[in-house]
């Protein structure tokens, strides 16, 4: 299998993680932040490799590697995202690149990771990036298999409070899934990846893009959509969370399209009632029928189990 694609969306990849890289919360993460930065982050200017002390390394994807670093003027730390000019220009993905860094250095969200500058040189392009602490939250899934009820509902509730945010931003993510998810210090969910994010203030989109597994009817069927693919995308993660794998997951691309178009959901009996209830309010074929975000912080089964910030 092969990682996620517009205008070709190819089966999913557990191996790619190149826009899933990461670091560190001013006031949240390390005691040294805190103290050096007094709630501020990196002051916008202008940065060179030289600025930053390099530390372990903290992943690689196809495009380039992630370190643990350390900005030395402040003391601050990051995860300094590197990613080589060659590969970007022959994948062809300049627009990709320069898409992500427009849209996710203006984002400002407790549970979208931040971008907090970048720069480049002759060779390479570099993201200062929030750390997330607990890495990856796929790797957290593989190792339990699936969460409970109480987590999977906590990062829903998570996860529709950062959409009404992006969406009100005008903002399209295209391709959520566990491999573009990061887990803070804290547990919080932090949106790593918006590679293939769109900004689209008026227009629907047409083109096909994402994850096999995760792709809604309207892309299938090369219709035009809005921000209600990720409602969709909502729907197959919450599935994933409780379940392990992805509802229409099948042994062929064919067999995977054809199980989205008829939206044919089977549930395990360890499942609540209002788990399937919340799943299938999103999983509808219809986007104008699917449940809203707001609807989704409101639906029984997340008052019943998410843990919120109040509590």
């Amino acid at each position: 299998m092969s990682g996620s694609a517009c205008s070709k969306a190819p089966e999913r990849s557990r191996l790619m993680h190149e826009s899933t890289l990461e670091l560190i919360e001013e006031d949240k993460e390390t005691s040294s932040n805190k103290e050096n930065f007094s709630g501020e982050i990196i002051p916008m200017r202008k940065f060179t490799l030289s600025d930053f002390d390099i530390g372990r390394p903290l992943g690689k994807g196809k495009f380039g590697r992630v370190y643990l670093a350390r900005e030395k003027k402040t003391g601050f730390i990051v995860a300094l995202k590197i990613l080589f000019k060659s590969q970007i220009l022959k994948n062809g993905v300049e627009h990709q690149i320069r898409r992500e860094i427009e849209i996710q250095t203006h984002l400002r969200h407790p549970n979208v990771l931040r971008m907090y500058a970048y720069f480049y040189d002759d060779e390479k392009i570099y993201f200062i990036l929030e750390f997330a602490a607990r890495g990856e939250l796929y790797k957290t899934l593989q190792k339990h298999h699936h969460f409970d009820e109480r987590t999977a509902a906590t990062y829903m509730a998570q996860l529709a409070e950062a959409f009404i945010y992006c969406h009100a931003k005008k903002v399209i993510h295209r391709d959520i899934k566990p491999e573009n998810l990061l887990l803070s210090l804290t547990g919080d969910i932090k949106i790593a990846d918006f590679g293939w994010s769109v900004h689209a203030p008026s227009l629907k989109r047409k083109t096909m893009c994402g994850t096999l597994d995760y792709l809604p009817p309207e892309m299938l069927d090369h219709k035009t959509y809005d921000s209600t693919v990720d409602l969709w995308c909502l729907g197959i993660l919450c599935y994933e969370f409780l379940v392990g794998n992805p509802p229409f997951e099948s042994e062929t691309a064919k067999e995977t399209y054809s199980r989205i178009r008829k939206v044919q959901v089977e549930f395990p009996e360890h499942l609540s009632d209002l788990a399937k209830d919340f799943i299938l309010k999103l999983l509808q074929k219809n986007p104008s029928d699917r449940m809203s975000l707001q609807e989704m912080l409101e639906h029984p089964w997340i008052e019943k189990n998410a843990k919120t910030r109040s509590k």
